[in-house]
């Protein structure tokens, strides 16, 4: 999760905040499942939710929201590295580089904790190493390069998807099976009975599993190439200074945007449907296909929701409807941060221990509640007496150190994230 480094009101792009507020959100209703129970359920293709509304709510969910708002906020940061390093060559061209990679380390480190003592599903830590990429290898590539890359994620479900046709056997489906079911068994334990401690040592054991497991690694490298994606588009949108260009841009949104909603909503019944269609573990042809309509949907929603708001922002009226989300969306490491120490709290046995009771259609509920009721009202508070969210500014803090911007003769400073 990425930001433009802090700057003057007057400076600001205040649709990046909108987009990043909305994605924030559509990232807590896409969480909500694995803070309320384990990542495993289901792996045997049953129904852990057998209720209509669950699952008419889980199916909705998976369409509309599923892949659409991480991918956002990979897009963001693609966009904000470009702005940021930009700035920052102009600023301290001798140093531009190493503070922006202790940036990314630093996000990295936040990231690693997140996920092996707090939470599993952690995405920080994923951002900070395709940051690495971008900063140390593709930082020099060209618009052709860039584009070819994208074109190249894109093809991996359907490459990935023969691959696992060819090397998955019955035996190799029953082994994963039988190992999904047994995470799925002491995350119950330690999530939903067990103290703190012994959650952090669950959630560790799964992050080394997700990274040291070849079979888990497999789906994990493809969950990083559905980031780097959106992430190269992001860098291509910065590189051409699209964000400041709206005015200019907007009378060819409304077709671009109608189009992507077409496309999204067609591939994702497709792969709603084949999926809740072809339970039973293991791949098919049939889920190859689900796959890249998944892949295609993900995108192309993604695509519609960021150009929706685009158009929705540019008018006084729905900029300011869309404030309350610009103020969440300046402070987006403390408040996703924030969604793992409310729920959390909520579902895990040393909280109040709500752990397998919420079920998709509450957790829809539970979701817009948080957001709406209680961190839009958070970060309208805090940002009326501060400047930037306290994880921001702790994060400035631990790149900069006591001075949070080297301050040159006639610019601004460079403060740090946060806007």
């Amino acid at each position: 999760m990425d930001t433009p480094f802090s700057l003057p009101t007057a400076q600001r792009i205040p649709t990046l905040d909108i987009v990043r507020g909305f994605a924030l959100l559509g990232i807590l209703i896409m969480n909500m499942p694995g803070f309320s129970t384990s990542f495993y359920a289901e792996a045997d293709g049953s129904h852990l939710w057998p209720g209509q509304i669950d699952q008419l709510a889980e199916h909705v969910r998976d369409m509309l929201f599923s892949g659409k708002f991480n991918s956002m906020f990979s897009l963001l940061f693609g966009i904000g590295f470009t702005i940021q390093f930009t700035r920052l060559q102009a600023r301290d061209p001798a140093h531009a580089t190493s503070i922006y990679l202790r940036r990314l380390l630093v996000l990295g480190a936040f990231g690693v904790v997140h996920a092996a003592v707090f939470w599993t599903g952690d995405v920080l830590h994923i951002y900070s190493l395709l940051g690495l990429i971008l900063l140390l290898g593709l930082r020099h590539a060209s618009d052709r390069t860039i584009a070819l890359l994208i074109g190249l994620c894109l093809l991996y479900p359907a490459v990935s998807g023969v691959l696992r046709l060819v090397l998955t056997t019955p035996e190799v489906v029953a082994m994963l099976v039988a190992k999904a079911k047994a995470f799925e068994m002491t995350n119950n334990a330690a999530y939903g009975h067990g103290s703190f401690f012994a959650a952090a040592r669950e959630h560790a054991r799964e992050f080394a599993h997700f990274y040291g497991d070849v079979w888990s690694l497999w789906g994990t490298f493809g969950f990083y190439v559905q980031m780097a994606m959106t992430m190269l588009l992001g860098l291509l949108a910065g590189r051409r200074n699209w964000p400041r260009r709206i005015p200019e841009l907007l009378p060819r949104i409304p077709r671009l945007q109608w189009s992507a909603l077409a496309i999204g909503l067609v591939c994702g019944a497709a792969f709603t449907v084949i999926f809740e269609l072809n339970r039973v573990p293991g791949p098919s042809p049939i889920k190859l296909v689900g796959s890249v309509c998944y892949w295609t949907s993900r995108l192309a929603l993604m695509v519609f929701y960021v150009l929706s708001i685009v158009r929705i922002a540019q008018t006084p009226r729905g900029a300011h409807l869309l404030a309350p989300l610009g103020a969440c969306g300046r402070m987006p490491l403390t408040n996703y941060l924030m969604q793992t120490l409310i729920c959390t709290t909520l579902f895990y046995g040393w909280g109040f221990g709500l752990w397998d009771r919420v079920g998709p259609a509450a957790g829809l509920v539970l979701s817009v509640f948080i957001y709406f009721g209680v961190q839009v009202p958070w970060s309208l508070w805090w940002l009326h007496r501060h400047e930037r969210g306290p994880l921001e500014t702790l994060w400035a803090r631990l790149t900069y150190g006591r001075a949070t911007a080297p301050v040159l003769a006639g610019a601004a400073p460079v403060r740090g994230p946060g806007a």
